[in-house]
């Protein structure tokens, strides 16, 4: 499971620059480059940190292709939001299709915890705030960054689950969790900041 997250988010940015270079031309910055090995380095000893690991071919392709499902799903929704459709649209037509394609799983599966209070307080919260609240505020963004970009910043997700099992549940993370959230902090500075460096060989210098 660690491996197949480390694959999954490290994957993600490098396949949303890569995708969003060749299919609409975005810009890749070597301070891209660099936010981005950073951030990934950081995600791998995060997660590395909570146990051993252990890799399967299958599960490390399949953790590939779930990367590059959310890349391509950022590089479209950028295109979208180029075309001039408002970003709370964007995510709502998105999310409404996966709700969609998610029907036969809902009934497929065990929704008896929805009988509760505490269940149903829990599904709404999880989908009025770290879904559609976080996913309006990522439209946002994405319209003034490259999808490269957008996704290396969403590598703040483990980061900040660190630092809320340390605030709330009470954690105690070791050396390895501790240089891992660094890195990430330090990848996630070192895109906010002003680029001061040239464009990757190749690649279009970024828009000022």
């Amino acid at each position: 499971m660690a491996v197949g997250t480390v694959v999954a988010l490290g994957s993600a940015p490098a396949i949303a620059g890569l995708a969003g270079r060749l299919l609409a031309g975005e810009p890749l910055t070597a301070r891209w480059a660099r936010a981005t090995a950073l951030a990934c380095g950081g995600v791998l000893l995060l997660v590395l940190a909570g146990g051993g690991a252990s890799a399967d071919a299958l599960g490390v392709m399949l953790a590939v292709v779930a990367g590059s499902g959310y890349a391509m799903y950022t590089i479209l929704a950028k295109r979208l939001l180029r075309l001039g459709h408002a970003p709370e649209r964007v995510m709502a037509a998105s999310f409404a299709l996966a709700a969609v394609l998610l029907v036969p799983v809902l009934i497929a599966g065990d929704m008896s915890w929805l009988a509760s209070g505490e269940g149903l307080a829990m599904a709404l919260f999880l989908g009025a705030i770290p879904t559609a609240l976080a996913y309006a505020l990522f439209a946002r963004g994405l319209r003034h960054l490259t999808p490269g970009e957008t996704a290396t910043l969403t590598l703040a997700e483990p980061l900040t689950a660190a630092g809320l099992g340390v605030l709330v549940l009470g954690e105690r993370p070791g050396a390895g969790a501790a240089a891992g959230a660094a890195l990430v902090l330090a990848g996630l500075l070192a895109l906010a900041l002003p680029a001061r460096g040239r464009a990757v060989p190749g690649a279009a210098t970024a828009a000022a």
